[in-house]
């Protein structure tokens, strides 16, 4: 039985970086996949409102507007599309905003066809059963870690505005990011 291109999931990729864009493209087809590739936010958005494919993978940082503002033009142009967001400068931070954003996963660079397939899937499981023991609080040096750098996450990675908010010196708060985080 031959398959036509109706019967193969279209896929979506939007990546700035064309060598990694085609070789994600290629080990797509070979896996039977109907693909189609951008390399910016507007010519995403332009093969998405011609044909709203079934998935798509999205690099977060490109030049013009960023893959998580593309996340939310795909959820607008049809909801059911499942979204994968692909970066080399993975935070925990961006990760939540793509994914309230609604993409169904978020992965770092260097991400293979397998990997993202894997987390179409992961993204489509329920929730996992919560532990069998215990919630054990954060000590208190480790809620400051992640308080710290969650307040210089929202204030774009710049050090003076982050400890401004934090009502701390900026010294004092580049010699707290330069020690490890706390163990739990």
């Amino acid at each position: 039985m031959t398959t036509t291109a109706e019967q193969k999931p279209s896929i979506l990729i939007v990546d700035d970086d064309e060598v990694y864009r085609t070789r994600l493209a290629r080990a797509f087809v070979d896996r039977g996949y109907d693909v189609r590739t951008a390399h910016d936010h507007d010519s995403g958005v332009a093969l998405a409102t011609t044909e709203s494919p079934e998935f798509a993978v999205v690099d977060l940082k490109m030049p013009g507007k960023s893959g998580l503002e593309l996340v939310k033009a795909l959820r607008e142009i049809d909801p059911a599309t499942k979204t994968v967001v692909l970066t080399g400068y993975g935070s925990i931070a961006t990760a939540i905003d793509a994914v309230r954003l609604g993409a169904t996963y978020y992965l770092s660079k260097p991400a293979d066809a397998d990997d993202i397939v894997a987390s179409f899937a992961r993204g489509e499981a329920p929730p996992l059963e919560p532990p069998d023991h215990d919630y054990r609080a954060p000590s208190l040096a480790r809620a400051e870690w992640e308080h710290i750098n969650r307040v210089l996450s929202d204030a774009g990675g710049n050090i003076s505005e982050a400890a401004r908010r934090l009502g701390i010196h900026r010294r004092s708060l580049q010699r707290k990011l330069q020690k490890y985080p706390p163990n739990k």
